[in-house]
């Protein structure tokens, strides 16, 4: 049964681990109560939402049962395999079947069933969205699933789960209602381990297509479609990122790798030539120019040496700034 079993949920709050209170069926640590609705721990934080996140939750709320029922429609209308297209999203995860992975605005669970057809016995599928009614929409669907599925109510920006953890995460449908993308992002690496892969995707009319009367059209009767695609949300740590364009072509979908940090590059490596150097010592050292004349010296001087620019200048600079602070014996670095 597909019955939530997971004992490491972290208050979305200060990170710390809940505590899971039987009797009064709560999550709580020393200062928060989560209360259970329906089976499904509420970790919506904070509890008065902002606007942004208030009006999307408020929007999906009592309406999942329609939502599912018309949502082929939107895969109808550009004549598109919804079942076809939906597996190749989940492909770019790259699933193995003990991964543990994370869905967040899974909404009615199309997706969710899928993902879940992908993993193993001893799996993990936590399923994730800020509306009670799309979620249980969702548990209902997957009740005869024999996988490991762990359910909760969170907001995306503010997730209830511990740092490192996933192998993969996934969310289509809903990134650009998130009132804060970049944060989203941020709490995508937190939750993520090294290496996992995460896909997102959502509405976006490219900018070749909004003068066209199919973009036009579009446009007219659902104004998401000029919603952008979060780049400059893109967390640093981003690598081997993938763009294109589904449904139509009018679905952005990105999936990228979770690394550390900024990419690696060798910028210390020898420049040949007579400008010698590095590329980080050509970045961290531009001093204040020199005039024309002073250039012109320093050129015919560096010829004589038979050094380079940069290890002529760096070896005079060192010497001369020695000198004058009565250090002009120590050795050269």
């Amino acid at each position: 049964m597909a019955t939530n079993q997971f004992n490491n949920w972290r208050s979305p709050v200060t990170g710390s681990q809940l505590e899971l209170d039987d009797i009064n069926k709560i999550y709580k640590d020393h200062e928060y109560n989560y209360k259970i609705l329906n089976e499904i721990p509420d970790f919506i934080y904070p509890k008065k939402l902002n606007e942004l996140d208030s009006k999307a939750k408020n929007f999906y709320e009592d309406r999942a049962d329609d939502y599912d029922k018309y949502l082929h429609l939107t895969f109808d209308t550009y004549n598109e395999d919804e079942l076809r297209v939906r597996n190749n999203m989940i492909d770019l995860l790259e699933l193995k079947v003990t991964d543990k992975v994370l869905e967040i605005a899974c909404g009615t669970g199309r997706d969710s069933e899928l993902i879940a057809k992908k993993l193993g016995k001893k799996s993990e599928l936590h399923l994730t969205d800020i509306s009670l009614d799309m979620i249980s929409t969702a548990k209902h669907k997957l009740e005869n699933s024999k996988n490991n599925i762990n359910y909760c109510l969170s907001n995306a920006i503010h997730l209830p789960y511990p740092d490192n953890y996933f192998d993969a995460l996934y969310s289509f449908g809903a990134v650009g209602e998130f009132s804060d993308i970049k944060q989203f992002f941020k709490e995508v690496v937190r939750v993520c381990k090294t290496g996992a892969k995460v896909v997102v995707g959502d509405e976006n009319l490219p900018v070749w297509q909004r003068n066209t009367l199919f973009g036009k059209i579009l446009v007219n009767y659902n104004k998401q479609f000029l919603a952008e695609v979060p780049f400059d949300s893109l967390p640093i740590e981003s690598r081997e990122v993938r763009c294109q364009w589904i449904i139509g072509g009018v679905f952005y979908l990105i999936d990228f790798k979770v690394g550390e940090g900024e990419p690696y590059a060798n910028f210390d490596f020898e420049i040949p030539g007579v400008r010698g150097g590095t590329h980080k010592t050509r970045y961290y050292g531009q001093l204040e120019g020199v005039t024309e004349e002073a250039r012109e010296l320093a050129e015919k001087a560096r010829v004589k040496t038979g050094k380079s620019m940069h290890q002529w200048l760096d070896e005079l600079v060192k010497k001369e700034a020695k000198k004058l602070l009565g250090i002009d014996n120590a050795p050269m670095d």
